[in-house]
């Protein structure tokens, strides 16, 4: 077995969400469910079959956003996963949505961080072992960061 460290590529810090599912009726559920979760989300979707003829299926109302996870999926190349970008609303919006979908087995992360993610190859194919998001910790946080902290939520409506 070989570990591959994959970086995704997102130079503009999108959204996205990575997860593993089970069946080629991901494509059209995820796509149904982001529309009816969220009026105006933009995304780009890209499923990795892992049989029949393997493909890299793809959906999606944003044509940069597909091709970006049409990249992605394809780096990543592993059976079964998802890539999925999204714009005009977090992941806060949809996760639960998403998780749901009775095919979707789970999600390894959604973030805008840089991000890897870690594949690890055998004889059968790929497989995703885990993601690394973003950075360690530089410290811990302060009276001022909590007020910011506090203040970053109730501007985006989280919290009142």
């Amino acid at each position: 077995m070989e570990i591959q460290v994959i970086t995704v590529d997102n130079p503009d810090n999108i959204n996205v969400i990575i997860g593993q599912s089970h069946f080629i009726k991901t494509v059209e559920d995820l796509h149904e469910t982001l529309i009816q979760s969220c009026p105006g989300i933009q995304f780009g979707l890209s499923f990795c079959e892992a049989s029949g003829p393997c493909l890299v299926r793809t959906t999606g109302n944003h044509p940069a956003l597909i091709e970006l996870s049409k990249k992605n999926a394809w780096q990543i190349g592993c059976g079964h996963s998802f890539v999925l970008f999204i714009d005009k609303a977090f992941p806060i919006n949809v996760l639960n949505s998403i998780k749901m979908i009775p095919e979707v087995c789970q999600i390894f992360c959604a973030t805008a961080n840089s991000l890897q993610v870690l594949v690890a190859e055998t004889e059968l194919g790929r497989g995703i072992v885990g993601v690394v998001d973003g950075n360690k910790p530089l410290g811990f946080e302060t009276e001022e960061d909590k007020k910011n902290r506090h203040e970053l939520l109730r501007k985006f409506g989280y919290k009142l």
